[in-house]
């Protein structure tokens, strides 16, 4: 089944949870471990309305895990972070660059920052996305290819620095799932 199918399965056993004018706004597939998903339900009451969430397991279960809650969510932040901050730009204004630098100057290297180019986006892609172990790896390596393939000086990696400098926004965004958690975490 394809993940928009289960992600539409999951938003549908969700809104069985909702309460009197609220709906789900949002449902996160994430993998914290290997073979655990686990889909973050996202509520609200409107747009602006404050958000409550609710954790469900694959077959539409509510969990009350506070752990594997935690762990769901700091995989989902972790991931878009990741995603955010693989390519500092538009990845297509990149590529459409490249393409142009090796028609005019075709300097050595050109082709080898072409296809790294083509595989960060291809990695990134479009939603919705599995946020998993196996994502953050292969953004992680399809970043440092297009890094290695751009840098000449061998500097610092603008992902590796995004990713440490993460753990406040992940923490706020588990406080914040918490605080709004629909059953009580044990």
């Amino acid at each position: 089944m394809a993940l928009s199918d289960d992600l539409a399965r999951l938003a549908t056993a969700a809104s069985a949870h909702a309460s009197d004018g609220e709906a789900v706004v949002g449902v996160l597939a994430t993998e914290p471990a290997a073979g655990a998903r686990v889909y973050l339900c996202a509520f609200a009451a409107g747009e602006d309305g404050p958000r409550s969430w609710l954790a469900l397991d694959d077959v539409g279960s509510p969990l009350a895990d506070r752990q594997l809650v935690a762990d769901a969510v700091s995989m989902a932040a972790l991931c878009e972070v990741a995603a955010e901050a693989a390519f500092p730009g538009d990845l297509d204004d990149l590529r459409a660059h490249l393409v142009q630098l090796r028609m005019t100057e075709a300097p050595p290297g050109i082709e080898e920052a072409e296809a790294a180019a083509a595989e960060l986006q291809r990695t990134v892609g479009a939603p919705p996305h599995l946020a998993s172990a196996d994502r953050l790896d292969a953004i992680g390596a399809a970043a440092r290819r297009l890094e290695a393939a751009l840098s000449e000086s061998g500097g610092g990696s603008p992902l590796a620095a995004a990713m440490k400098g993460a753990q406040g926004a992940v923490d706020e965004l588990r406080r914040a799932v918490e605080a709004g958690y629909r059953l009580s975490l044990t």
